[in-house]
């Protein structure tokens, strides 16, 4: 791990550590694969629904948990080919971010955005490990799912949750 000081490059004598934020570990917390369309003679892409899924919580006072949830069911002809979820998991360290809703964008939106490439490979691997073509999931947009859940818990009323 690098030790972090001083920016020499702020150009205004500041002295302040630079905010910085570490993976310290990165895990599959839960998966679960059925698979009643292993044996099925599929002609055409099948009808894929995903979902996805952030969550943080605070371990320590630099530590926190993200969690990212996909969530894929395949179906042909309305019948079910597959279903798969994974719960993947990241525990980063914040340094120097004082600001919670800073704290809540990097965890949100910078953190998944890393772990997202091992969540991707995971899908595509189990999907081809049970019998079908490998799923490539497309780059999520993390900025706009953050700005949908803002949106959301402004138009909230007080004391609903």
């Amino acid at each position: 791990m690098s030790s972090i000081g001083t920016d020499p490059f702020n150009g205004n004598g500041d002295s302040r550590p630079a905010p910085h934020m570490q993976i310290v570990a990165q895990f599959i917390k839960d998966l679960s694969f059925e698979n009643p369309g292993a044996a099925a003679n599929i002609t055409q892409r099948p009808q894929i629904e995903l979902g996805v899924d952030l969550n943080a919580r605070k371990l320590d006072e630099e530590h926190f948990e993200v969690e990212l949830k996909v969530r894929v069911d395949a179906k042909h002809d309305s019948k079910p080919l597959f279903l798969l979820e994974v719960a993947y998991a990241g525990i980063m360290r914040l340094q120097n971010i004082p600001d919670t809703a800073t704290q809540q964008a990097i965890l949100l939106i910078q953190a998944p955005h890393l772990l997202f490439p091992f969540v991707r490979r995971i899908v595509s691997d189990v999907v081809r490990d049970g019998g079908m073509p490998p799923l490539m999931i497309e780059p999520i947009d993390f900025v706009a799912l953050y700005q949908a859940r803002v949106a959301q818990a402004s138009a909230e009323p007080a004391g609903t949750a």
